[in-house]
């Protein structure tokens, strides 16, 4: 007999909450659970395909080891006490007779635990050298809301803002708000303000779209900021009492003029004034920014810049504004991580000289790819990856091909055979949502943390990311700093707030204070106490205090040989690289597309539906030509993440014919704060095969 249970989605940062039908031990549906405490909307195309995910009959369900020469693609299956003796075996050798330091850790998209148990695992082990995507994937956004106003904030969309910027996301295919929570503060009449190069569902709902020139959103802002000081749209009461630094940016802004700022940004001058108007004139306003933010060597004074905006505006801790995260009662990630036990030398992490990376314990993709490929500034000789793909979604693919081949021994833990999994040594099978208990995500990015029960067993021999690293470390000898039982791990977390997980399963979710203004009683989580728009913690760090426009302007140009500039965008089908194995959401996105302008197409003599060469001067690619009156002619928009399960494991699944990341580079220039690089407005051509 059927039962219904309740859990989160985890399979993107949505967390839609879902009503789980569950048959003979297998999920078979799922729907939106009206009665939750959030996200009660009804999941996006991902989640439809949450039961076809857990019962694929190509999941991994055993581990695997490779027998015979590297490149082979030759498997044979073993027991997890062989897989884990290989494991521990190799890494004991190379900690003795090398160094801890030389096996490098890699995480992709986070999800739950696994990066907490990784980081854990490191400290004990003795390797500060762990790579994710936060260099790439929010970790720009959070360190400029930090250093700005001492905790990242997040639009109050259940008190309705009267006017909403959506900043280089897509809530319709990707991000942390969902068109069901924007959906009644729209109908409720709120202003909406879209920047975007593309005319998404939401741009044509939009009283203002502004498509930028891609890369160029920190001198936008810029553009937003100088019209409002000039024009005092500022909060003059707000900024007066709770800001420093006012003085020294109203002196930058007279540096440039907004026609500089047009032809940076390709954004008419009018526009930027209509647009700072509008979301300096109404209240509450918030700002809703995403990924694209994250991906230029300027993001995290991009997002400093767009983090200024908002406090010039007033709208921090107010109903319909910014609200101003607060965690939980929880016990403290660095705590978790064991980082007192263990404190990491940041001068010996790979990647060192990105200080902010360091301070959150990460190094940047790129570290990681060279110190194996190059031996510098230490070889890395094995490599750990989560839930990570970098052969498709890391940059200068070739390169990470390289290192791949180069490692001494590589361990791949996923859902599915991908590309990087089929270069492994070792192939483990990795459990996910409704198949083992966890929280997350930790720390709560939102100030929330969820509850996902266990509801059903994972097929075969499948293991959480969590149970295989808890389970290595105590194969490794570390077991006093681990657990018998996972769970237990869950407990700790939740001490603080007198919770075990049991209790927690039942209640559902943990909150952060939501009072208003909570500035007025404790200030800001900055060194001055107040939203510092100079930050003299950045200058004693070496970096730029104000975001400057001579920076923010540093952007590629296009050149004859490469007349277009490239950019990408998320497809609501995917995540990443992930689920391209998936049939039903296959079928809704069967192959990657480039989009480009219908003149352009007819001046370079391409026809729509027809497959087209992609070139940089770093590689070339393949993907098949849509076209869209409505983008610039002088860009061009390419689909992200593509490879081909259906070619087989023999040629890596196809990973070269259509892989935007043959097109990226990894070398500099890079965010000199936190390591991201140049992987939008790249300049290219397109043209016939």
């Amino acid at each position: 007999m059927a039962r219904i249970e309740k859990t989160f989605c985890r399979l993107c940062s949505g967390h839609c909450s879902l009503a789980v039908t569950i048959e003979d031990g297998r999920v078979i549906a799922v729907a939106p659970d009206k009665d939750a405490p959030r996200r009660q909307g009804p999941p996006c195309v991902k989640g439809i395909a949450l039961p076809e995910i857990l019962n694929h009959p190509e999941r991994l369900t055993f581990p695997l080891k490779r027998k015979g020469n590297k490149g082979e693609r030759n498997w044979e299956r073993i027991s997890w006490d062989e897989a884990l003796d290989t494991i521990s075996e190799k890494l004991e050798n190379l900690r003795r007779s090398v160094s801890p330091e030389c096996v490098g850790i890699a995480l992709g998209n986070p999800k739950g635990l696994e990066i907490n148990f990784a980081q854990r695992f490191a400290s004990a082990f003795g390797t500060p050298n762990i790579a994710h995507t936060g260099y790439i994937c929010h970790m720009p956004g959070e360190a400029a809301s930090n250093f700005t106003m001492g905790s990242p904030c997040i639009p109050d969309v259940e008190h309705r803002p009267r006017c909403i910027v959506l900043w280089g996301c897509n809530p319709s295919h990707s991000h942390s708000i969902t068109p069901d929570e924007l959906k009644p503060v729209l109908e409720a009449g709120a202003k909406l303000i879209v920047i975007d190069p593309r005319k998404t569902k939401l741009a044509k709902q939009a009283d203002i779209w502004i498509k930028p020139r891609p890369g160029s959103d920190g001198v936008l802002a810029l553009g937003m900021i100088k019209v409002i000081i000039d024009e005092h749209l500022y909060d003059d009461a707000f900024v007066s009492q709770w800001t420093v630094g006012f003085d020294q940016l109203s002196e930058h802004i007279k540096t440039y003029s907004l026609q500089e700022v047009e032809a940076i940004t390709w954004v008419p001058t009018e526009q930027i004034r209509e647009a700072a108007r509008l979301y300096g004139k109404t209240k509450p306003a918030a700002i809703e920014w995403g990924n694209a933010l994250d991906h230029t060597a300027l993001s995290f004074q991009t997002c400093r810049a767009i983090s200024i905006l908002r406090v010039l505006c007033g709208n921090l801790d107010i109903p319909g504004g910014e609200r101003l995260v607060t965690l939980p009662p929880l016990t403290r990630p660095g705590h978790f991580m064991l980082l007192r036990q263990f404190p990491r030398n940041s001068t010996s992490m790979i990647g060192s000289e990105f200080k902010l990376a360091t301070r959150y314990m990460f190094a940047p993709a790129q570290s990681l790819i060279k110190a194996i490929v190059d031996a510098k500034p230490r070889p890395l000789k094995a490599a750990l990856l989560f839930g990570t793909n970098p052969l498709i979604t890391y940059p200068n693919a070739n390169e990470v091909h390289q290192a791949l081949t180069k490692l001494e021994f590589l361990v791949v833990t996923d859902l599915f055979m991908t590309p990087a999994a089929a270069m492994a040594d070792i192939v483990l099978p990795a459990a996910t949502v409704c198949e083992f208990d966890e929280v997350g995500s930790y720390p709560p990015q939102n100030g929330v943390i969820l509850a996902y029960p266990k509801l059903v067993e994972p097929p075969g021999e499948c293991w959480p990311d969590i149970k295989i690293i808890n389970r290595l470390a105590k194969k490794l000898g570390m077991g006093e700093y681990f657990w018998d039982n996972e769970n237990a791990a869950l407990d700790l977390i939740l001490k603080p707030s007198g919770l075990n997980f049991d209790d927690f399963k039942k209640r559902r979710y943990l909150q952060g204070s939501q009072a208003e203004k909570k500035y007025e009683e404790s200030g800001f989580k900055t060194p001055s106490g107040k939203a510092e728009i100079y930050s003299s913690q950045l200058a004693e760090m070496g970096y730029e205090p104000l975001p400057l426009y001579q920076e923010l302007s540093n952007i590629p140009e296009m050149s004859d040989t490469y007349p277009l500039l490239l950019t990408n965008a998320k497809e609501q089908p995917f995540m990443h690289s992930a689920h391209r194995v998936i049939g039903s959401l296959r079928r809704i996105m069967p192959e990657p597309v480039i989009t480009l302008h219908p003149e352009v197409a007819m001046q370079l003599g391409l026809n729509e539906n027809e497959w087209v060469s992609i070139e940089t001067r770093m590689g070339r690619i393949t993907q098949k030509l849509v076209l869209d009156a409505d983008i610039d002619p002088r860009i061009a928009v390419g689909s992200f993440g593509w490879w081909y399960p259906e070619k087989g494991a023999a040629n890596l699944f196809g990973w070269r014919e259509s892989n935007i990341n043959i097109l990226t580079d990894n070398n500099p220039p890079y965010d000199p704060a936190i390591g991201s690089m140049d992987l939008r407005g790249i300049p290219c051509k397109v043209s016939r095969i």
